[in-house]
C-alpha cells in the first residue's frame, strides 16, 4: 500500500498564537500515526521562485489516513487554533 503525506507551506503570522498551533496538530499527528519528515529547519531555494518561510511534511501509513487525519475533530481543534496566526498552504499526496 501506498503511503500519504501531508505537506505544508506555512507563512506565520502570529508566532506567540502559532504556538498553540504547533502543539495541538503534533497531538493530532501522534493519534493517528504520523511519522514527520520534515518541520521547520533551514530552506535553500535550489531553482524556481519559490521561497517558502516554514515546511512541514507528514508521513502517513496511507493516502486515506493522511486525509483522516486532515478531517479529524484533533486537527479541527488546531486549525481552530491556527486562525490569525499564519497562512496555509496544505496538500496531501500519494507516495511511496
Amino acid at each position: 500500500m501506498s503511503s500519504g503525506y501531508v505537506i505544508a507551506s506555512v507563512t506565520v503570522t502570529d508566532p506567540v498564537k502559532y504556538e498553540d498551533y504547533k502543539k495541538w496538530s503534533t497531538e493530532a499527528m501522534r493519534a493517528h500515526g504520523a511519522e514527520v519528515c520534515v518541520r521547520g529547519g533551514q530552506v535553500e531555494v535550489m531553482e524556481g521562485d519559490w521561497t517558502p518561510e516554514r515546511l512541514v511534511i507528514a508521513k502517513f501509513p496511507s493516502f486515506e489516513a493522511a486525509k483522516a487525519f486532515y478531517h479529524s475533530p484533533e486537527y479541527g481543534k488546531a486549525r481552530a487554533a491556527r486562525e490569525g496566526a499564519a497562512i496555509m498552504r496544505l496538500v496531501c499526496v500519494e507516495g511511496l
